[in-house]
This record gives C-alpha cells, sequence and structure tokens, in this order.
C-alpha cells in the first residue's frame, strides 16, 4: 500500500508522441481539436455535451495543470512528436492509492484518427502505470456502442471485465451500457 503516490515525471515517450500535462496557454490547441472532432466526442464522452469555449478549455488545461502537480490526477495531453501539433488527450486517473487503481481515458482529433496514435499512448500509460507507480489494477470504460474505443483497449491488452448495463446515460438522456476492461500487472 503507497502512504503517497509516486512522483509522475514532467512527460512520457513514446516512437511518435510526447504525453504531458496541461499546461496554461494549452486552451487554444485543445478547443482547436475538440472543435474538429464535436461531433464524435458527444456521443461518447460525458464533458461533452455543449462545445466548450476556449476560456473553457485554458480553464480544464490550467485545472489540470494544478491537479497533476498536487498527485491528486494526471491528465495527459498527447502532441505529434514530429510536428508538435496536439492530437489527443489521454491520463491516468486514481481510483484508490490503497490498492493502487487507475482508469485511462481518451480520444483523438478527428484528423488523426486510424493511425494507431491512441493505442501507442495508452501502452504506454500501461507500462508507465506498472512500472513506477505499482499499479494493481488498470481499468479502462466505454460505451457499449463505442467500438473503435473498445477496439484500443483490447489492442492493448485489456479483457472485457464486465457489460454493465443500464449503468449511466449518455448525452442525449438514454440510458447506455459500459463496458469495463481491465488489465493487472504480469
Amino acid at each position: 500500500m503507497l502512504s503517497t503516490p509516486p512522483p509522475f515525471p514532467p512527460q512520457l515517450e513514446t516512437a511518435r508522441l510526447i504525453l504531458r500535462p496541461p499546461q496554461p496557454g494549452d486552451g487554444q490547441a485543445i478547443n482547436d481539436a475538440v472543435r474538429e472532432t464535436f461531433a464524435a466526442l458527444t456521443q461518447w464522452m460525458p464533458w461533452a455535451k455543449t462545445m466548450p469555449t476556449v476560456d473553457d478549455t485554458e480553464n480544464f488545461a490550467r485545472d489540470g495543470w494544478s491537479r497533476y502537480h498536487a498527485q491528486e490526477d494526471y491528465p495527459l495531453l498527447l502532441y505529434d512528436k514530429e510536428t508538435g501539433i496536439f492530437v489527443g488527450a489521454s491520463g491516468l486517473h486514481p481510483h484508490d492509492w490503497r490498492v493502487p487503481k487507475f482508469e485511462i481515458g481518451y480520444w483523438i482529433r478527428a484528423s488523426r484518427e486510424g493511425q494507431g496514435l491512441v493505442t501507442e499512448a495508452v501502452n504506454e500509460i500501461t507500462r508507465f502505470a506498472f512500472e513506477a507507480q505499482g499499479a494493481q489494477r488498470l481499468i479502462i470504460r466505454c460505451d457499449s456502442r463505442n467500438v473503435r474505443s473498445a477496439a484500443v483497449a483490447e489492442r492493448a491488452g485489456y479483457v472485457l471485465e464486465a457489460r454493465l448495463h443500464n449503468d449511466l446515460r449518455d448525452n442525449t438522456g438514454a440510458l447506455r451500457d459500459t463496458l469495463q476492461y481491465v488489465r493487472f500487472p504480469d
């Protein structure tokens, strides 16, 4: 059992990505990607009921920076290593440090879908969670209709643990099932 969380590095890297916490000033880049991808995001992400303003995304970036440095949560922005362009978001979200267990969430901007970037990010976050954070349980949850999100979890070696029937309401108010994928340390 961990008494205090291990430090999280300033960034993680993969072959094609830099994963780093949001910082003040990131709001415009995040907002541009959300705007580009909003039609898809509003189907799956509870926070995407309405299109956020640049001020909203700047507030998200500032809040994420604070939570990251307070070791309360680890939101991560995904940047193309070659171009420096913001391509999506993920994160390692602590659920219980006594275990420790975390949830990983993710989304990718529409113009970068289908390139394997989310799977690459999830693989790195998973590796880091097990090796550096001592994770004993990692969770990925998604709407049962979100086949692309489920495919990422499966490609990253997560196994379907449960289908939670009538678990949440989607952004239209309809009940939805949630798929819960898990991984444990090898």
